[in-house]
């Protein structure tokens, strides 16, 4: 740990003395983005890529992102959220659930049929991030934007229509509450990120995996299982996000520069980012139709049988966590009102 804090010391020394060279070069500073994905997955070019050409070019060529795709810099996506701690990283996204039990509050997003619409949740969540989680859970980051992916559901080598189709299935999850609700249905939970699911599919480690529609494309999954089960009304499950940046880098930035950084953070980001992920659901979908798999899409009245499984999750969470009820309560709350008030939300894109 002392070597870590270091060398960690060090890295942020370095940084601080190259931002407060004199001379026309002051100003000027390199962002490394690190990330789990290639470079052409949904995220990667529709939301990370827009953010940092914005960036850059709000920033009139000051900052320059560089973009570093499926864990080029090194270690593993769990590590992601530690390297932007540390300064091997500037700026990391990463799947909140590959650290599990670190930031607990994210997690009233991950409970199970909690979720209608990734944009009202991704809303809901950058505002309680600001009011819950900021200077607590998040105290060592500097948080760019939270969100949620679109409906999370099963895609597996033989067809799911009822819960007891997945006894003794081996199910991919990505979070501590995703590996809950498989076990609850009777499925054996195989953590691992989402980077590994391909290989895992191929060579028979797992049965099926818990995914958006959005990513299997990227992934070949639909190439690689022929049975997908997705849900109608609330999802069965999300996955919260967050772009993070290195506490210490964004605030050796000049004014001007975190003004950038700044302008390109929070709520309409968030909202962007979710928005942007749920929306590349469709066309991983068709593609999966194109290949004449089975699509079997429960009902919101026979999702009612898995929700009966499942929902003791809301108890344990609660159990777990100071405020529990009332973090739930709010988030349903805030949902409602971030829906009602969409259209007020400034817009985020290319520009």
């Amino acid at each position: 740990m002392t070597t870590r804090k270091l060398l960690t010391s060090l890295a942020a020394g370095a940084a601080l003395t190259a931002l407060s060279t004199g001379g026309a070069f002051a100003q000027e500073v390199t962002l490394k983005l690190h990330q789990f994905l290639p470079a052409q997955a949904n995220v990667p070019k529709d939301v990370l890529d827009v953010w940092a050409d914005n960036v850059e070019k709000d920033s009139e060529g000051r900052i320059k992102v560089e973009r570093y795709a499926s864990m080029a810099l090194g270690g593993t996506p769990p590590e992601l959220m530690d390297q932007a701690i540390d300064g091997i990283a500037d700026v990391v996204w990463t799947v909140v659930g590959y650290t599990p039990g670190r930031y607990p509050t994210t997690e009233v997003f991950e409970l199970p049929f909690m979720v209608s619409d990734a944009r009202e949740a991704s809303c809901a969540y950058s505002k309680m991030f600001d009011t819950h989680m900021k200077d607590g859970e998040f105290k060592d980051l500097h948080i760019v934007g939270t969100w949620v992916h679109g409906p999370g559901m099963f895609h597996t080598n033989e067809p799911v229509e009822v819960p007891s189709d997945l006894e003794g299935m081996k199910i991919r999850g990505g979070s501590r509450l995703v590996n809950d609700l498989l076990t609850r249905v009777g499925a054996e939970p195989i953590g691992m990120p989402v980077p590994a699911v391909s290989e895992a599919l191929s060579k028979g480690v797992i049965d099926g995996t818990t995914i958006p529609w959005e990513v299997t494309y990227a992934l070949k999954v639909p190439e690689l299982v022929t049975n997908h089960t997705e849900f109608e009304g609330p999802a069965l499950y999300n996955l919260t996000f967050v772009l993070a940046m290195n506490k210490g880098v964004y605030e050796g930035l000049s004014d001007e520069n975190k003004a950038v950084i700044d302008a390109n953070s929070g709520l309409a980001f968030s909202v962007f980012a979710g928005g942007t992920q749920a929306d590349a659901d469709g066309p991983a979908r068709q593609v999966a139709v194109d290949l004449g798999n089975n699509i079997i899409t429960v009902s919101e009245e026979d999702a009612k049988a898995w929700d009966e499984i499942v929902n003791p999750i809301y108890d344990e969470w609660i159990a777990g966590m100071e405020n529990g009820q009332a973090l739930i309560d709010e988030a349903k709350m805030l949902m409602e009102q971030c829906g009602a008030d969409m259209a007020n939300i400034d817009t985020y894109g290319a520009k």
